[in-house]
């Protein structure tokens, strides 16, 4: 808790008191009649006086005007030695001496004002001084300080996958338990690791989970807390954090999204005294007479390794890079299983399957649905996340929420229902294309309807077949429109861009075409930076950009043509495939692999379930022992 200035509660208490006497004082003036004395003589001698008070300085009491009125009166006395008897004379019934006023309240009354001047002047003065204890700080570091007792510590047992990732930093943490190990080799440990990955991957986290393992003190902070609007601060505060780090030795520093600092210095643009080239500078410097022997250890984290200047990248500085990978399968059911130990999961939840189908997850999405299935689950008052409430958060995370008050036509919805029905019919048609999951007409966020496909296992490399397959599935919906209705709308509109943007790098990245052949003409798939970026050239002709242009309208022609021949030839699979999406809204691969074999579904139970092929037999054992028993 913040302590209160002494000076302040002082001010506010005096002025307090002073406006309250002020007020009073003011309040009895104003119901008191000033009398000349010579006045107050002639209403005693007309005995109209009832009750004088008679100091020094005033004279006060009542008296009866010419009305009748009782009223109060003040005057100034005067040296009459006949006062007293005279009020004797004409009946005055009480009249008394005032004791003499202490000296604080004229004291307040006269000088109360100039008092509080000096008490706010007092005031100012100290907050000043603190104020300038302030500006002397402001180039501290504002790093936090995680101690090795700390309360909750972060080990290796809580980040789950990315195990290449903690091999890597193994090194680190022997070095800081035993640093003489490595130096009785003559060997020396890198002064700084650079963590990169996709965002969500868990980098801070496995910074936190080496400190944790090494037991040592663990200053976290961010680069743009070293970045200010006056110059010099950053660098400043930079020193102040490896000094600290020196002091603390053997410890680790943490600096998460260093971009914010570390970025390529700019090639003339912005001056040469920009403030974050000055912190970058610095920390340059700092990592440069950084001796192996103190024991501290630099750890960075970003998203953008690529924007970072080669100095900061150089040998003797950051000398190790640890990629932190988006997890695989395995990776993926580990972290679920992380995330799950507080969750009280339904017996049907089997992670492994739910595992597999979120490829391209990352940790913090895996977190995020645990925790959407267990809010799913407190919505409707269950007492443990079933695996319903698990599919249902995974769709709402790859296509938001349902929109259930979105009312459409039933056109619409049968245009939706042939639409999506020809992006599923093409994708089971097609053996390379992943296999279909599921399939709904229930709008979810911005979407009106999806087809979900998810890999059976991850992958890391695509064929040239497996994106013409991609092409003709993304053009199953909208060829399927045009086929029926013989008309086209507008909610192909994503598919014809994710379709251009493939076919475009297979033609430009990929050299997947033939007139082009395999030449990149399209620069890296990162954001332009000025610095370096701004004067790079276009790297081919106007020539070869027509044929580029008319090689991506090829691929995509012909991905197309591929499609409508599937759809043309299985108007009939289609067509069931759109009934039963306008009956149920929602099928799952399964559904479409029995439309395509020419048997039907199993019908829907009141509860809105599908029966299962269990109680379909169980029924048919009934009707055959009815007919036997006659």
């Amino acid at each position: 808790m913040k302590k209160k200035n002494p000076w302040f509660v002082f001010f506010w208490i005096m002025l307090f008191i002073i406006v309250f006497m002020l007020i009073n004082s003011a309040k009895q003036r104003g119901q008191e009649v000033d009398l000349e004395y010579s006045q107050f003589k002639q209403y005693i001698k007309a005995k109209s006086v009832s009750k004088v008070i008679v100091s020094s300085d005033f004279i006060k009491g009542q008296f009866r005007d010419t009305d009748g009125v009782l009223k109060k009166f003040k005057t100034i006395p005067m040296d009459d030695s006949n006062l007293i008897k005279d009020m004797e004379d004409n009946n005055v019934l009480e009249f008394s001496s005032a004791q003499r006023n202490g000296w604080l309240a004229p004291l307040l009354l006269n000088w109360g004002f100039i008092i509080l001047l000096i008490l706010f002047c007092l005031w100012m003065m100290r907050g000043m001084a603190g104020g300038s204890k302030q500006a002397m700080s402001f180039g501290k570091t504002k790093a936090k300080l995680a101690g090795k007792n700390a309360a909750k510590k972060v080990t290796f047992k809580d980040v789950a996958g990315c195990n290449e990732a903690k091999e890597e930093l193994q090194e680190i943490i022997e070095f800081l338990k035993d640093p003489a190990k490595f130096q009785k080799l003559g060997g020396k440990i890198p002064k700084g690791i650079l963590l990169f990955g996709a965002p969500g991957t868990g980098k801070t986290l496995l910074a936190k989970a080496v400190a944790g393992e090494a037991g040592v003190p663990f200053f976290s902070s961010s680069g743009s807390e070293f970045v200010e609007m006056f110059v010099g601060v950053g660098a400043s505060r930079v020193r102040d954090l490896f000094d600290k780090g020196r002091k603390s030795a053997p410890c680790l520093l943490f600096i998460d999204e260093i971009d914010a600092v570390g970025r390529h210095r700019f090639a003339g643009i912005g001056g040469g005294h920009d403030e974050r080239e000055q912190t970058l500078n610095q920390l340059l410097v700092e990592m440069d007479g950084f001796d192996t022997k103190e024991g501290v250890i630099l750890i960075a984290a970003t998203n953008r390794p690529d924007v970072l200047d080669p100095a900061l990248l150089r040998p003797g500085r950051f000398d190790r890079q640890v990629v932190v990978p988006s997890p695989y399968l395995k990776d993926r059911e580990e972290i679920l299983t992380v995330h799950s130990r507080k969750i009280t999961l339904g017996d049907d939840v089997n992670l492994n399957v739910i595992a597999k189908r979120t490829p391209g997850f990352v940790g913090a999405d895996l977190a995020n649905l645990v925790n959407e299935a267990a809010l799913l689950a407190a919505r409707h008052s269950q007492k443990s996340v079933s695996m319903k409430n698990m599919e249902e958060a995974i769709d709402r995370i790859l296509a938001g929420p349902q929109t259930k008050s979105r009312l459409m036509s039933e056109k619409e919805k049968k245009v939706i229902a042939y639409h999506e029905a020809g992006h599923s019919l093409v994708a089971k048609l097609l053996p390379s294309a992943d296999p279909v999951h599921k399939v709904s007409i229930v709008p979810r966020g911005p979407a009106l309807g999806y087809t979900l496909q998810l890999p059976e296992e991850d992958k890391y490399l695509t064929s040239k077949t497996e994106f013409f397959d991609r092409l003709s599935i993304l053009f199953g919906g909208r060829v399927a429109e045009e086929v029926i209705f013989s008309e086209i709308t507008t909610g192909a509109q994503n598919d014809i861009a994710k379709a251009t943007d493939i076919a475009t790098r297979m033609v430009t990245e990929f050299g997947m075409s033939d007139k082009v052949g395999p030449i990149s003409l399209q620069k890296p798939n990162q954001e332009v930076f000025l610095g370096r970026d701004i004067s790079s050239p276009d790297r081919h002709s106007g020539k070869t950009s027509e044929i580029v242009d008319e090689e991506i309208k090829n691929i995509i022609n012909s991905a197309k043509d591929k499609a409508v021949a599937l759809i043309k030839g299985n108007i009939s699979i289609l067509n069931k495939i759109v009934d039963y999406l306008l009956e149920r809204e929602n099928l799952t691969g399964q559904d479409i692999d029995i439309i395509m074999k020419g048997e039907e579904l199993s019908p829907i139970l009141q509860d809105g379930n599908v029966e299962t092929n269990v109680e379909t037999d169980k029924k048919e054992t009934l009707k055959n022992l009815d007919v036997l028993l006659g």
